[in-house]
């Protein structure tokens, strides 16, 4: 794996939120990337790259169509704490972009962000693999940004959910590796 450019490259962390790592997750636990993210964070900041903090909310003026099959999201919206980071996952210097959607790219302004910085490679991990993180790594992959999925630092509901999207679907828009290897210099 190449190293990095931390003049060209950010790290897109996805829904490491308080609402979010609650519950059962596979194949990594929750706490697990919550590490991660702040693993890779630390080395990102200590080279001076940027490090994109996504977090979701949902309100009834703010969110997706609700008229689908199998509809999760309550139609009042979620709660304030819903939306709150993880602790200690914040530092000064962080961009923090909330969102109504799945990927980090829809109704925000983190594609301007990372054009404003020179940014042409997105690191991105967290919660969920196939949903939050995948929706992001695909727009940014049509944006012709260069996508990097940090595999070990991501998870979703079930482990089946987190292998379809590592395994048949992020490597035709990425490239998928593991904490170790995300080197910036």
């Amino acid at each position: 794996m190449p190293t990095f450019d931390p003049r060209s490259t950010a790290l897109i962390l996805v829904d490491l939120q308080d609402g979010i790592v609650a519950g059962d997750k596979g194949p990594h636990s929750a706490a697990a990337v919550v590490a991660a993210g702040k693993t890779l964070a630390d080395r990102f900041r200590a080279q001076g790259a940027p490090v994109v903090l996504v977090h979701v909310g949902f309100t009834a003026g703010a969110m997706p169509s609700l008229n689908v099959d199998q509809p999760r999201l309550p139609a009042e919206g979620t709660p304030p704490a819903f939306s709150a980071l993880v602790e200690g996952l914040r530092q000064d210097g962080d961009i923090v972009v909330l969102k109504h959607h799945w990927g980090a790219f829809t109704g925000t302004d983190l594609d301007l962000h990372l054009r404003r910085r020179g940014v042409e490679t997105v690191v991105i991990a967290g919660i969920a693999t196939n949903f939050g993180v995948e929706s992001t790594a695909r727009t940014a992959w049509e944006l012709s940004y260069d996508v990097v999925i940090v595999e070990d630092a991501c998870t979703s509901r079930s482990s089946d959910l987190h292998d379809f999207a590592i395994r048949h679907i992020l490597p035709q828009i990425a490239r998928v590796v593991s904490v170790e290897t995300v080197t910036l210099g």
